[in-house]
């Protein structure tokens, strides 16, 4: 594996000044035997290590975990043309051959991974031998073997068979390895998760935004809950749950930053960070999931922004009929997540639209967004222990778990009895709780539900595409649901520069 942007970091790590939390500024390009010295230094080499995620989040992620399921599907304005790379994402339809792809998501999905990986790396080759205090060194470090193990966790789910970077490049013809298999990248994630939950600090203690010993301990159960490892997941589970460090929001809007505030709040076990204005570490996520094409009046009744202007191109993760009829009656959940938007100039004969609120959050600037992007909430972990613990055959004592998280939805307790409802309970549970934070694609592919429930979605697509967003006339390419593998194909460009891909 050989890219410019992963061997400018293996060879040249561009370390940066900060002076706030992954605040990052570029200086020059140092060897980390040069530059790895003090606690400072390290510091900053983990900050770095940090920066992609947002990218990933604002990007990417969306586009391979939420856009490609039946949650969320592509707003199509054919005055704009096709937008290849997102409609194939949406259609199931990415282009394959030789197990390789050219789509742009994948590729920089990768890229963006292996980015964190190579920085993690530079950091934990050295940070051992470094001389600086002990608790802070074992903070740092943690923190790094948890961006590893997460980043690493991306690609085995996305890819299945990726190389296993563990140390620094030292020159350009070392930097492509084989594939290793899912089970070794695996072993290395939990090792790495492991080694962070017992380093890192608890969230009360920890600086806001960093990783914590709760976030590596629910990345690990996770691990394990794919893995169908049941019993170490619970274990995890119970511990992040016992440690009163988290609590749900009681209202569900609550649970989500705005964009200048509410960030990091009882409820977050680890999420991307975001900040408005100037200062480059702004999003804009929220622009890619608006659908299209919306004048700049229609713009501002949802950003409030001062200075809004008309959106044409295409909109993505424009929430689905399906998953809409997913809410119970009652769902409080239901208004918070979507909300809908009559478009004056679109071409399709119901101009109303329905649009992710959850992320819609009032900012000064278009464009400019600080809205953090949950990765991990407490949510998640409650229904996560409720899975654990029912597919052991506990299925009275994960009762409890899932209908804290159906409480605070205004919802009555669950009626499943048996291992089997329970389970379509929780799932389905997931589905709404989790709506738009990119967890659908990964769910239905560890529960083995992807050809069954897509290829049914796939249908209705193309049976009704005027409930589908589509303008009248319009109807579905011929190549839509024809791809519904587990894995995403490896990119192109990285092919091109691998002998082992």
């Amino acid at each position: 594996m050989k890219t410019k942007i992963i061997i400018t970091a293996l060879l040249g790590f561009t370390m940066a000044g900060c002076s706030k939390f992954l605040e990052v500024i570029p200086e020059t390009s140092l060897s980390s035997v040069v530059f790895f010295k003090t606690e400072k230094d390290f510091e900053q080499g983990v900050n770095a290590t940090y920066v992609p995620l947002r990218t990933i989040f604002n990007s990417y992620a969306w586009g391979l975990g939420e856009l490609h399921s039946d949650n969320s599907y592509y707003a199509r304005n054919p005055l704009f043309g096709a937008v290849d790379n997102t409609e194939n994402l949406a259609d199931f339809s990415v282009p394959t051959a030789n197990g390789i792809t050219t789509n742009s998501f994948v590729l920089n999905q990768y890229r963006q991974d292996y980015l964190i990986i190579s920085r993690a790396n530079q950091v934990l080759s050295s940070i051992d031998d470094a001389d600086f205090d002990e608790d802070a060194k074992n903070n740092l470090k943690g923190q790094a073997l948890f961006l590893r193990a997460y980043a690493y966790f991306e690609l085995v789910r996305y890819f299945g068979k990726v190389p296993l970077h563990l140390e620094p490049v030292a020159a350009r013809q070392d930097a492509a390895l084989p594939l290793s298999s899912v089970d070794s990248v695996y072993m290395q994630i939990i090792k790495d998760a492991g080694e962070a939950g017992s380093l890192l600090l608890p969230k009360s203690t920890q600086q806001a935004g960093r990783a914590t010993s709760g976030a590596a301990k629910t990345l690990l159960a996770n691990v394990y809950i794919v893995r169908k490892n049941w019993s170490e997941a619970e274990k995890l589970l119970k511990e992040v749950v016992d440690s009163k460090e988290y609590s749900l929001m009681p209202d569900y809007n609550n649970a989500f930053s705005t964009s200048t505030g509410n960030k990091n709040n009882a409820e977050s076990v680890f999420e991307v960070q975001f900040m408005e204005g100037s200062a480059g570490y702004s999003g804009n996520f929220l622009y890619s999931f608006l659908p299209r094409p919306m004048t700049a009046d229609e713009v501002e009744t949802i950003t409030g922004t001062s200075n809004p202007q008309p959106l044409s191109e295409e909109g993505n993760n424009i929430p689905t009929p399906d998953i809409i009829a997913a809410y119970e009656p009652g769902d409080k959940r239901k208004d918070a997540s979507i909300a809908y938007i009559t478009l004056s100039t679109s071409l399709r004969t119901n101009k109303v639209f329905p649009y992710i609120k959850k992320y819609a959050k009032k900012h000064a600037l278009q464009g400019n967004t600080g809205t953090n992007w949950p990765v991990y909430r407490y949510s998640e972990v409650l229904l996560f222990l409720a899975e654990a613990l029912n597919e052991q055959g506990k299925t009275s004592d994960a009762a409890p778990y899932l209908n804290e998280v159906r409480k605070r939805a205004g919802l009555a307790a669950t009626t499943a009895s048996g291992k089997d409802a329970m389970r379509q309970a929780i799932y389905k549970e997931r589905r709404v709780e989790l709506a738009f934070e990119n967890k659908r694609w990964f769910d239905l592919v560890r529960t083995g539900r992807v050809q069954d429930v897509i290829t049914a979605y796939g249908e209705r697509v193309k049976s009704h595409p005027e409930n589908y967003y589509y303008p009248s006339g319009s109807v579905p390419p011929n190549n839509a649901f024809t791809q519904l593998e587990t894995v995403y194909p490896l990119p192109a460009d990285e092919a091109a520069l691998s002998p082992y891909f």
